[in-house]
């Protein structure tokens, strides 16, 4: 007990200048109100019994998907627990949230939580790494080189504008939409104002009908083919040279990685959105596969709209979005690079939808991408008019 006073005393001196900002004055017993001095107070277990007293209502963030992690649970009961009831137990459990303390502890204290440490669990193929430039890299361990953040190597980007600019993950996503289970609590125009005098902005369908991000968003990460392969014998590992993973059973892969400009779908607020596979999953069993048994089983194959935290001041061309089927999953056979049906993954492309979803939106329909892509007198005018400062800007630089 002496030990565990001593520990308190010295976390309580230890405090960086904003922890004693923040609880400058508050005695031990202001926070640890339960089980005594031993007890952690912000213990998602125990509601975070300690914090809640000044901090009311936060502890409904232990009610919602970055703690239940409701969303991805529903995943693997859909896809890989069909194959293996135990796949989450196995490979899903690495990263949850505790407590306050997961996100607010510091070797200092107490803190609002920094770009880097909502990176420890926003990272790699899931939002977050984007904001700061960075993307995930193959799986092989070729490519595991370069600069480390936590142990993982990523692919230099652009970084997004803000983070450039200095904002925190906190500024959009303050803890009161977190408590409450929103996606953030700001949105692009409760700061941004649209100008008129951008031609894209001038154009009804555009503000009405787009998220500011689907124009704005440089670059999104993209998995196609996320494959798990399972290892019965742990032998057999030894001639895959894969980036290991949490879980002793399996190794993960992916059939193609792409850092681009991510294709476009319908979200919920039924607007133009960004829109990647989350997940096209794939299984083998290497011990079946071996023995002429079946590969690569597609389990699901399921995109997500979402928001690219990779925003930059321009925007696509006309043709980015325009004249550009594949980027609505509407690719037709003639511009198909990849045959996926030889390779024996049973989808015609990734970027057809034909056998494929989005769970929090929809794809655009064919007739409706076939009248954006009209091409109609307004759409000409501003065509050539967004050409006409492509080309005085060219010239602009050249007499310099």
């Amino acid at each position: 007990m002496r030990l565990t006073m001593l520990f308190i005393a010295a976390f309580c001196l230890g405090l960086s200048s904003e922890s004693a900002a923040l609880h400058k004055g508050l005695a031990c017993g202001s926070c640890h109100v339960q089980g005594g001095a031993a007890s952690d107070p912000a213990a998602a277990s125990g509601r975070a019994a300690g914090c809640i007293g000044c901090h009311s209502g936060h502890d409904r963030i232990f009610d919602h998907a970055m703690t239940t992690r409701s969303g991805e649970k529903t995943f693997v009961e859909r896809s890989y627990a069909k194959v293996d009831s135990g796949f989450w137990e196995k490979n899903c459990t690495s990263c949850h949230v505790g407590g306050c303390l997961d996100c607010h502890g510091t070797r200092d204290g107490i803190a609002k939580p920094s770009v880097a440490v909502c990176q420890r669990c926003h990272k790699g193929y899931f939002t977050g790494w984007d904001y700061s430039g960075r993307a995930p890299r193959e799986d092989n361990m070729r490519y595991q080189r370069g600069i480390a953040v936590n142990g993982e190597t990523f692919l230099k980007m652009l970084p997004d504008v803000h983070y450039s600019s200095g904002m925190t993950c906190g500024t959009c996503h303050s803890m009161n939409s977190l408590a409450e289970g929103k996606t953030s609590s700001k949105t692009c125009r409760d700061c941004h104002k649209p100008d008129r005098k951008v031609i894209e902005h001038r154009i009804t369908a555009h503000m009405e009908r787009l998220e500011c991000y689907a124009c704005h968003s440089a670059w999104g990460a993209q998995e196609y083919g996320t494959f798990f392969l399972r290892f019965r014998d742990q032998r057999m590992k030894e001639d895959f040279d894969l980036k290991p993973g949490s879980s002793a059973e399996y190794l993960r892969s992916a059939y193609l990685k792409k850092q681009d400009a991510p294709p476009l779908g319908i979200n919920s607020r039924a607007r133009v959105s960004p829109i990647r596979p989350m997940f096209i999953a794939y299984y083998t069993d290497i011990m079946t596969a071996r023995n002429n048994g079946p590969e690569n089983i597609l389990l699901t194959a399921e995109w997500r709209a979402y928001f690219p935290h990779t925003v930059q001041r321009g925007s696509v061309t006309c043709e980015g979005c325009h004249d550009n089927p594949a980027r609505f999953l509407l690719e037709p056979e003639s511009m198909r690079v990849y045959n996926l049906k030889k390779d024996g993954m049973g989808l015609e492309s990734f970027w057809l939808q034909k056998g494929q979803r989005v769970i929090n939106g929809s794809f655009m329909e064919l007739a409706r991408y076939q009248r954006m892509s009209g091409k109609s007198p307004t759409y000409k005018k501003a065509y050539l008019e967004k050409w006409k400062i492509f080309l005085n800007r060219v010239e602009d630089s050249s007499r310099h």
